[in-house]
Parts: C-alpha cells; sequence; structure tokens
C-alpha cells in the first residue's frame, strides 16, 4: 500500500530533473556559441526568435475559456517580463562572456537568498538566525569559487560576476512579485505571456542596437545552437518544470532542482574542457548546502 504514493511521485520527480538539467545546459550553449563570435546582443535575439511562436502558443493554449487581460494585467505583465525574462536574461548572456559555466550556475543558483533578502527589504519579512547561517554558507561558496575564477580568468571576473548577480536580482524580482498574478492568471499563462514580452524586448534590442547585415556573417554553428537552446533548454524546461510542480509541489520541485549545478559543471568539464578543482567542488558543496538549508528552514 505505501508504495503506490511513492510511484505516483515518480513522474513529477523525473519531470523536475529533466527541467533542471535541460535548464542548465544553456550556458553550456551559450559558452559554445561564442566560440564562434558571436556577442550577447545577437545571440540573445537568436535565441527569443526561435522560442517566440513557441511561448505565443503557450500563452493561447493557456487562456483558452480564461476572461481577457485588463489594463492593469497587462502593465504587470510587461514589468514582469522586462524583469523575470529580458534583463535576466541578457545580464546573464552578457556575463557568460567573462566567467565559466560553473561559476555561472552557482551565482544564479543563490535566487533564493535574493528573494529572503528582497522580502525583508521591500515587506518587513523577519529572517531568522538560522537562515543567515544558511545565506553565510551559500555565498561562502561562491567567494571560494570566485577566487579560483579571479585566479584563472583575470579582472573580467569581476564584471561577468556583477552582470550575472544582476541577472540573479532581476529574476528574484520577478518572483517576489509574480506571485499574485500567477494567482490570477495562472502559472502557464503567464509564463507564456511573460516570456513574449521578453522575446519582443529582444528582438526590438537587436534592431536597435545590432545591423541586420551582421547575420550573414553568423557561423552556422551559431543557428543551430540557437535553436537549440530556445527548445531543450528554454521552452521544454518551462513546461516540465511547471508539470512538475503541477505533480509534486513547488518544495519538492525546488529541490529537486538541486541537481542542476551539478549537471552545469559536470557538462562544464566533458563538454567546454571548464576546470574541477578542490576550490570548485568545496564551493558547490556549500552553495548547494546553504540553499538546502534555507529551503527546510522556511
Amino acid at each position: 500500500m505505501s508504495s503506490a504514493p511513492n510511484k505516483a511521485l515518480w513522474p513529477g520527480l523525473l519531470l523536475a530533473t529533466c527541467g533542471a538539467i535541460a535548464f542548465s545546459g544553456k550556458a553550456i550553449i551559450v559558452k559554445l556559441a561564442y566560440r564562434h563570435g558571436v556577442d550577447a546582443v545577437t545571440l540573445i535575439m537568436l535565441r527569443m526568435v526561435f522560442a517566440l511562436p513557441l511561448f505565443l502558443i503557450l500563452a493561447w493554449w493557456a487562456g483558452r475559456g480564461k476572461p481577457p487581460l485588463t489594463g492593469r494585467d497587462w502593465r504587470v505583465v510587461l514589468g514582469l517580463g522586462f524583469s523575470g525574462y529580458y534583463l535576466a536574461s541578457y545580464l546573464d548572456f552578457a556575463g557568460l562572456a567573462y566567467v565559466s559555466a560553473s561559476f555561472e550556475r552557482l551565482i544564479l543558483y543563490l535566487n533564493p537568498t535574493i528573494v529572503l533578502f528582497l522580502g525583508w527589504l521591500l515587506f518587513k519579512r523577519r529572517v531568522t538566525g538560522r537562515q543567515l547561517i544558511a545565506l553565510a554558507v551559500s555565498y561562502a561558496g561562491v567567494l571560494l569559487v570566485f577566487g579560483q575564477e579571479l585566479r584563472l580568468q583575470g579582472s573580467d571576473v569581476l564584471l561577468g560576476a556583477a552582470l550575472v548577480f544582476g541577472s540573479a536580482i532581476s529574476y528574484a524580482l520577478y518572483l517576489v512579485f509574480s506571485g499574485e498574478e500567477v494567482k490570477r492568471l495562472g502559472a502557464m499563462r503567464l509564463t507564456g505571456l511573460a516570456t513574449t514580452v521578453a522575446c519582443l524586448l529582444c528582438i526590438g534590442q537587436f534592431f536597435l542596437l545590432r545591423p541586420l547585415s551582421g547575420l550573414q556573417a553568423l557561423a552556422p554553428e551559431v543557428i543551430w545552437l540557437s535553436v537549440l537552446n530556445a527548445t531543450a533548454c528554454t521552452f521544454a524546461p518551462v513546461l516540465m518544470v511547471m508539470m512538475a510542480i503541477e505533480r509534486v509541489g513547488a518544495t519538492m520541485a525546488a529541490q529537486t532542482g538541486m541537481i542542476g549545478p551539478m549537471s552545469t559543471i559536470l557538462m562544464g568539464v566533458l563538454i567546454l574542457g571548464e576546470p574541477f578543482t578542490p576550490w570548485v567542488a568545496a564551493g558547490t558543496l556549500l552553495v548547494m548546502g546553504g540553499v538546502w538549508l534555507l529551503t527546510r528552514w522556511r
């Protein structure tokens, strides 16, 4: 009798695991594309061009039979799309030009700690001593890996780390302010609409900052890497994580997502040839341990 609930959890856990790994692959694909001389503005535009039709379909499908959006809803969607998917994505892509995929993923994994800080700053939510300990553990891990990156790659790591951390803050703002709108519109519909906004912003940014003639010089590898990024590492994991949350809940899905940093590090070593040192291992364990403690104690 006791095995039935456990069996029912497996589809959700599998979806959450696959979604976390697919999300983690984004950094690997971006680093591979940078080897072909493309810049962040062009690369994120290509990703969003290929992802836009998929998210339009998602927004339409999730909104069937639902009431139309009010003016307030549209303003919120525009703000969330700008913060959570446009700005966060752009800063992340720009930062990856200066830091390793492994370090990028560790910084982004600090997201729950930033959400906690924003809750205290914006809404005066209480932070306990245990939560402060969890934060200290996580940031000690990032500092360990930061020291390693600084030694291997030089002062540009400062800029890259700042950009990626800015990405984490931008996405944390999206999480903090999206809660009420998720209840009103539903997670799938909000995701489809907000990502559609982000896609249009990224495409518009390219037309403002880059000449169309530059697309002719792109290596074919950049195109197919962008298609892979848009489908396997952007749209598919969004669906998988949403479906996982429906089956096992947000807490268990988030804890399963701890496999993300490990998969990024493994792919970085195997595909990109990034170094895996004791410092990286120790820093990763500290970051993941701190986030796990924070999730458990909250």
